[in-house]
């Protein structure tokens, strides 16, 4: 088995999230490590500097460069935040800046690449809005192509009296754009021209979400069947069949994220599925914790396994290594990432004992090593 490379984003700067707190980032950039593939154990190689906010990260289909937004209010005295484009070397991790391009609206928090690596997608939080930026043969960034601002509002007076974009999944085909927006508790779905970077409302143009939920991510199913949304606000996660013929998605079930009995404040982040497609997992902020549930892969519902404390608070994003072995999760509030088995038979997380120390974690990815 190959090593694998693991690049953290960092909140480097104060930041204040929609529920009113406000963080003190102490990262220095984007943070690289080597993982042991048998162990699951973290060594540090280095960390890239000047990279400010670097929240949320994404790689093109094939690895050779990385894309992190910088998650501001304002830049160059305009009320946008950038996103900035690297190279990444296969042979050591490094990473060489190549330029950054404004997202056209305010802190930009996520960030994903179509499936033919010509172009980069940003989900603008404070603006509502959605950015299309294309990719240059050299990995750099050109002129958006497209941008949407979202409109509206929902129940929720503190979180949701405008659009809140949260995340963008690009659908199996890379005909479908599917952005999920927490402020108007809707899945709004876009055609997408992989030939001119434009985006148009679909003919269902959004799902909607049970009021008050704020959707947040969103993924696929492995097999390109299913659908599933985790929602900030209410701790749940709705499944859902995907047509992708068409891009719709109907809806077929909603589980919680929290165990019964649960009385605190808790506010999800981050779902995704084991490369098999057994096992869907979500954290929990507050309850501190990944859910855990076995995917039917006839039916797409969920069936729950159990929790496991992350050993940390604030689980932001986490992620699992191409094998389906390792799960990692970045403790934003702790400083940490911890490293957790995934047994194969029941989907269970154990600790594998390795804890690494990183500064306000927010984002992981990984890559394999001499690709």
């Amino acid at each position: 088995m190959k090593d694998l490379l693991i690049y953290v984003g960092t909140y480097t700067l104060p930041i204040r999230f929609g529920t009113g707190k406000v963080l003190m980032g102490k990262g220095e950039g984007i943070y690289i490590y080597r993982m042991d593939p048998a162990s699951g154990t973290l060594e540090f190689i280095r960390k890239i500097r000047d990279v400010t906010n670097p929240s949320y990260l994404a790689f093109d289909p094939k690895q050779r460069f990385l894309y992190a937004v910088n998650e501001l209010k304002s830049f160059e005295g305009k009320p946008t935040g950038t996103v900035s484009a690297f190279s990444v070397d296969s042979e050591t991790g490094e990473l060489e800046f190549l330029n950054k391009k404004m997202t056209y609206g305010a802190d930009p928090c996520y960030v994903v690449v179509d499936k033919t690596g010509r172009y980069v997608f940003v989900a603008n939080y404070m603006s509502g809005s959605v950015c299309v930026l294309p990719i240059r043969e050299d990995g750099s960034l050109g002129d958006a192509t497209d941008f949407i601002q979202h409109r509206g509002s929902s129940v929720n007076p503190k979180r949701q009296r405008g659009p809140h974009a949260h995340s963008i999944a690009v659908d199996p085909s890379n005909r479908y754009v599917y952005v999920a927006d927490l402020g108007l508790d809707k899945i709004m779905i876009y055609k997408f021209d992989s030939e001119r970077g434009k985006l148009t409302p679909n003919d269902q143009p959004w799902t909607k979400i049970e009021p008050g939920a704020g959707p947040r991510h969103f993924t696929f199913h492995p097999n390109g069947k299913f659908a599933y949304v985790i929602n900030e606000l209410n701790s749940t996660i709705v499944a859902f069949v995907y047509d992708g013929d068409n891009g719709t998605l109907e809806e077929i079930q909603t589980v919680s994220t929290l165990p019964r009995g649960f009385r605190g404040v808790n506010y999800c982040a981050d779902i995704h599925i084991v490369p098999s497609g057994k096992f869907l997992y979500g954290s929990n902020r507050g309850h501190d914790s990944i859910v855990i549930y076995r995917i039917n892969e006839e039916t797409g519902k969920l069936t729950y396994v159990g929790y496991e404390s992350t050993q940390g608070e604030t689980p932001r994003n986490f992620a699992i290594d191409p094998t389906g072995r390792f799960l990692l999760v970045a403790n934003q509030n702790t400083d940490t990432i911890v490293t957790f088995h995934i047994d194969q038979k029941t989907g269970k997380l154990s600790p594998t004992g390795n804890v690494t120390e990183v500064p306000t974690p927010v984002c992981i990815k990984m890559i394999s090593k001499n690709r």
